[in-house]
């Protein structure tokens, strides 16, 4: 499946006044309501704005619940991604109810159970922002930085335990700049923020739970291919400072294994290069400009591969970096 790039963005006015930032808590239900089941909702993910239309009740819920600190873009902001979720038509309405995901109003995966809604929406929108941008460079990746500002880059395929270790790291108070999408500027490097909710997934759901007992927590979704899904809201913090970036300071491949311990062995950079590249949604498409910015961000951060089993033991690693 073939993605195209989002167009250019108008040019801003440096005279242009700072707009107040409206977030999405500081609409009224109804408001949020009516714009989801309308012309949409304008949301700002860190640097892109989604367009989201959907009248399922469970979504517009799971919307106001995980995105309450986002802000709510103008009417007249550049979308990068327009986006939708909507019942299935004919006789699926009543029967065994499906679900639709659309960018652009065309349909981009398989009809999945109404139950799985949640899930595919995040999927969709995580879809779309990987493999339909590219003014930025994009890596499957978890990102983290300590307040200090420095950060660390965590790339992993699925089942490798990188979301607990985020979502265990943000509640140790860690910045989250992503739980999946990697953003690194090519111009110089730089880590950019794009906060949203965290996936959760089978034991690591009561995993963080019992860690954070206040956790923001979007529906349980059972069956998918991936096990039993939630996700859980990103720090208001660190949504509020999703226009701050951070620097890398280290590249960190984790794996999950039972009854490991907590095991830091350093990588060679070429080495890590590789791996991030394996790692990188539009290398292909970048050329030359991913190839400088991967190794920029090699040359700037420790590479490591790291180990564990235990998110205590895991936390405490990555707080001796």
């Amino acid at each position: 499946m073939t993605a195209l790039s989002a167009p250019p963005r108008p040019p801003r006015a440096a005279t242009e006044p700072a707009a107040p930032v409206i977030r999405l808590r500081d609409l009224p239900p109804c408001a949020v309501r009516a714009a989801l089941g309308g012309d949409g909702l304008r949301l700002s993910l860190g640097p892109y704005t989604v367009n989201l239309r959907t009248r399922l009740p469970e979504l517009v819920a799971m919307v106001e619940r995980l995105y309450a600190a986002h802000p709510v873009a103008p009417a007249d902001a550049f979308v990068d991604v327009e986006a939708e979720v909507r019942s299935a038509a004919g006789p699926r309405r009543w029967i065994s109810p499906q679900v639709l995901f659309l960018r652009d109003s065309e349909v981009l995966f398989q009809p999945q159970p109404r139950a799985h809604a949640p899930a595919m929406m995040e999927w969709g929108l995580n879809w779309c922002l990987s493999v339909g941008i590219h003014d930025l460079m994009v890596l499957h990746a978890a990102v983290v930085a300590r307040p200090d500002g420095r950060a660390a880059v965590m790339p992993a395929p699925p089942g490798s335990g990188k979301s607990t270790l985020c979502a265990g790291l943000v509640a140790a108070g860690w910045r989250l700049l992503s739980d999946e999408l990697c953003l690194v500027s090519l111009h110089d490097g730089a880590l950019i923020p794009c906060p949203r909710p965290l996936n959760l997934k089978n034991s690591s759901i009561d995993v963080i739970k019992a860690r954070q007992p206040d956790a923001v927590l979007g529906p349980e979704v059972r069956d998918t291919s991936k096990g039993v899904v939630r996700h859980l809201a990103p720090p208001a913090d660190s949504v509020t400072r999703a226009g701050e970036p951070a620097r890398p300071a280290w590249v960190v491949f984790p794996t999950w294994a039972e009854d490991a311990p907590a095991t830091m062995t350093p990588l060679g950079r070429a080495d890590a290069f590789l791996r991030l590249v394996e790692n990188c949604f539009n290398y292909h498409i970048l050329g030359g400009a991913a190839f400088a910015a991967l190794g920029t961000l090699t040359d700037a951060a420790e590479p490591c591969a790291f180990t564990y089993s235990d998110l205590d033991d895991a936390v405490a690693a990555f707080d001796a970096l």
